[in-house]
């Protein structure tokens, strides 16, 4: 036995037949359903697994987290000193892309306002800003965001991006580290955040950074697109901000706590838009091919892709 599938909140009927079409005669044990050698574990595809439990495989070689998100099992100290490869798979990048392109057409091309006005029976044509009018800023330009940058600029869109450390991005003006985060909020009329969370970056999304957001652009305010983590975000700042016009709308996929309570807020909130963290939900074939694939390409002596840097958090 050598693989180990121990996934809070996935359906392990679903991912297990996966994980075998692919593990190419390596055996799959599921923890909480099977009984297994712990010392026979070398690979681990986990999601928030039980603390602990992967400090008790002594031969693992591998953690394959199952998500882009990280930041759950580097709280965890009980972590084992091997690698951990977080997923970035061209799938779960289509999904996000998807996702991100959605919404910000969704709030550019007033799609709230026109099913008010179906609901209603309102005939009524609304003033509409070309997309080459729009500034959307991308917090994040790893894989997913600079996939979804590229959507959005070919629409036409003036993008931006903002990262941690210096970036070049073909097509897109980049800002980088805390002296150009202002000027690139000052120019985004539209912020999609797509940011790891780490201890630097959480609660990054409060009401002092929306107030620095644009004020002068073609939407009647600015909008807060969030698909990165929850806890990137304070939300009683986020419907602080609704409130006082510092905010005009939110898309969130991801919440500081999930699920999402039934009597928050932001469910009727008639300007928030709520997705139950599904922006890039993982699916399990194209996840496992590439896994198992890495697991090929590492026992032929490869490197691992996508490795975590535990020191910055992603």
């Amino acid at each position: 036995m050598s693989i180990l599938f121990a996934a809070s909140g996935f359906t392990a009927s679903d991912w297990r037949p996966k994980i075998e079409a692919f593990a190419g005669g390596r055996a799959v044990a599921v923890h909480g359903e099977d009984d297994y050698d712990t010392a026979a574990i070398r690979y681990a595809l986990v999601w928030k697994p039980p603390s602990g439990l992967l400090a008790s495989l002594p031969k693992l070689e591998v953690v394959f987290n199952l998500g882009a998100g990280v930041d759950a099992l580097a709280a965890d100290p009980t972590l084992p000193d091997c690698p951990l490869v977080r997923a970035v798979e061209p799938d779960m990048t289509m999904r996000m892309t998807e996702w991100i392109v959605l919404q910000v057409l969704t709030h550019h091309r007033q799609a709230l306002a026109y099913l008010d006005q179906q609901r209603s029976r309102e005939w009524r044509d609304l003033d509409q800003p070309p997309a080459s009018a729009v500034r959307v800023g991308m917090m994040g330009m790893g894989t997913l965001g600079s996939d979804a940058a590229d959507v959005l600029r070919r629409l036409g869109f003036q993008v931006a991006g903002w990262s941690r450390t210096p970036k070049t991005v073909d097509g897109v003006e980049m800002f980088s580290g805390d002296a150009g985060l202002d000027r690139f909020l000052r120019r985004t009329d539209i912020l999609v955040v797509l940011l790891p969370l780490t201890d630097a970056t959480r609660g990054i999304l409060n009401m002092n950074l929306f107030e620095k957001l644009a004020r002068n652009g073609a939407l009647p305010g600015p909008i807060l697109i969030n698909a990165g983590r929850g806890g990137l975000q304070v939300e009683a700042d986020i419907l602080k901000a609704l409130s006082t016009g510092a905010l005009e709308a939110a898309s969130l996929d991801v919440f500081e706590t999930e699920p999402l309570s039934e009597v928050h807020p932001f469910w009727s909130h008639p300007r928030v838009i709520v997705t139950p963290h599904v922006a890039a939900v993982s699916d399990p074939t194209a996840i496992c091919r590439n896994i198992l694939g890495q697991i090929d390409a590492y026992e032929r002596g490869e490197p691992l892709q996508n490795v975590v840097d535990l020191k910055v958090g992603y």
